[in-house]
């Protein structure tokens, strides 16, 4: 997500190449004029109205790649997934590693025409991110932050409660600067319509043009954007929750990209010429989350006994038809130096998950119903929301459980409802989402037990031995030492089961042949190269 991504998971996104018939020759030198169209458009789909404030507790998957055009970070992902300068061009660390300093770029300005300074950064930070009272969404990513301060016009400093090697890469995720001059007193920014719905002002590469709330944002490009103007005019974002529409839309030529959210639909894709198809790996994993402020939950037994009752090839052939491995842990196989494939697995073995829940206290009757003390049969309330695989993958994963005596009852809702419910008010028993992370092994916000009930850690699973490994993880830029701390980790997670681990997908993008400079199939990271996408005439 994460994003619910996080920011549980990325947005689903599709593109359209609407192409003008004349050139700007402004924008276009000579040497590309004949090389794209610098009037075209590009239209993307989101699956739920966005908010255009990404700090906002309710701004996931349907925000983020809107946000990340019209606003900048610190840092950005390149092509390679490495974190680089963006708004900032530099920066340094201390001998203790607890305080970071981010040179700024100079001569930036806000959409609407005032100076980017550090005083942006400086109440992004601490008037929004680390301010308690606003439970900004992605809030507990930065925990060990204590502060940050201005270090004159064209500087700020991060002052760590503990160090933390990988802050440029948490920088480029989904964190964008805010405009001081607009935000600063305003009581609650998550209800200031006229930023979060009508008028965001960002120093990204696009700006908002129009938006009609339940059928399409209108982004016109920043003549002003500091690392290049984009090279096409406008992108527009079609609100479309339906990941068969989308495809549809696709082969009849209304979209032109599309970050395919189901893998089944993949084959009839391919049978049109005029689309390529990019596939990756990338630190993206599905996970079942189980509430364990629940007493029935906080027994590893029952979560192990969970897992095992999951056939999760089946799954990934019949979801994902294939493009995924089972997953073993938050550290996917793309991070070769991290990944440790020999942990504990849960092979499919419903006898033996039975026989954990017998361990755990639960009996089954005459009917092969598993029943507690009380005679009641052990129910769980799944909630789902309609987004990608979630909703046939968790109907899956219904028929898996009953099939150990569990009755699982799903109540199936939009996505925004989901996000209210699940991941903002913790309302649920247990949850199928994913969490698409930083490619880099650091994955403390989605377990620290500081993140329970209010961050990135959805199951509310409290480990204080968990903490200390990837807090010591943190601590240092040694490889072979991370290697080694971050294999404890695994190996603990692996044993502890704080989430259901389900796979790591396949990411596939769809591109029209007349769409070009989008780097590979990760969407989340081709947004950053965004001023670079352009349309060939």
């Amino acid at each position: 997500m994460a994003r619910v991504s996080g920011r549980a998971a990325v947005a689903a996104v599709a593109g359209l190449a609407m192409l003008a018939a004349t050139a700007t020759p402004s924008l276009a030198s000579s040497r590309h004029k004949a090389a794209y169209n610098p009037n075209a458009t590009i239209t993307l789909a989101t699956n739920a109205d966005p908010t255009f404030m990404q700090w906002s507790p309710t701004a996931y998957a349907e925000s983020d790649l809107i946000n990340m055009m019209i606003f900048s970070g610190l840092t950005k992902w390149s092509a390679s997934a490495t974190p680089v300068p963006d708004l900032a061009t530099g920066w340094t660390t201390s001998k203790n590693g607890l305080t970071w300093t981010f040179q700024l770029r100079h001569g930036v300005t806000w959409q609407d025409g005032k100076p980017f300074t550090s005083a942006d950064v400086v109440f992004t930070f601490e008037g929004l991110v680390l301010n308690p009272k606003l439970g900004a969404e992605g809030a507990s990513n930065y925990a060990d932050i204590a502060s940050v301060t201005a270090d004159g016009t064209y500087a700020v400093q991060f002052h760590l409660k503990a160090p933390w090697a990988s802050l440029p890469a948490y920088l480029a995720y989904y964190a964008p600067i805010e405009p001081a001059h607009i935000l600063q007193g305003v009581k609650d920014p998550w209800t200031d319509t006229q930023f979060d719905e009508q008028h965001p002002v960002g120093t990204g590469p696009f700006e908002l043009a129009k938006y009609v709330p339940g059928q399409y944002v209108e982004l016109t490009r920043n003549p002003h954007y500091y690392n290049g103007v984009a090279k096409v005019k406008t992108i527009v974002f079609q609100i479309i929750p339906n990941a068969n529409t989308q495809a549809a839309d696709l082969l009849s030529g209304d979209l032109s990209i599309l970050s395919v959210q189901d893998a089944q639909l993949l084959a009839h894709i391919k049978t049109d010429p005029n689309v390529q198809v990019m596939t990756t790996t990338q630190n993206t994993w599905y996970m079942i989350g189980v509430n364990q402020n629940l007493p029935q939950f906080k027994n590893v037994k029952v979560r192990q006994a969970l897992e095992y009752a999951l056939n999760r090839p089946a799954m990934i052939k019949a979801i994902l038809d294939g493009y995924g491995t089972v997953a073993n842990g938050p550290i996917a196989p793309v991070q070769k130096a991290f990944y440790d494939p020999h942990v504990a697995s849960y092979p499919y073995n419903p006898a033996l998950a039975k026989k954990l829940l017998e361990q755990a206290g639960y009996k089954y009757n005459a009917q092969g119903q598993a029943v507690n003390a009380q005679g009641k049969q052990f129910t769980i309330n799944m909630p789902t929301g309609q987004y990608g695989y979630l909703v046939p993958a968790t109907e899956l994963v219904q028929q898996y459980w009953q099939a150990i005596g569990i009755k699982v009852v799903i109540n199936v809702e939009p996505w925004n409802n989901w996000i209210q419910q699940v991941v903002v008010k913790r309302n649920y028993q247990a949850m199928l989402a994913w969490w698409s992370t930083p490619t880099d092994p650091d994955q403390y916000p989605y377990f620290a037990s500081s993140a329970a009930n209010v961050g990135y850690n959805i199951p509310n699973y409290r480990n204080p031995a968990l903490d200390k490994i990837f807090l010591a993880a943190r601590a240092t830029t040694n490889l072979a030492q991370r290697v080694k701390l971050y294999d404890q980790a695994q190996v603990l997670i692996a044993q502890q089961q704080p989430y259901g681990f389900l796979w790591y997908p396949e990411d596939i993008l769809a591109t029209q042949s007349n769409v070009h400079g989008v780097p590979n199939a990760n969407i989340a990271i081709d947004v950053d190269q965004v001023n670079q996408w352009y349309v060939s005439p």
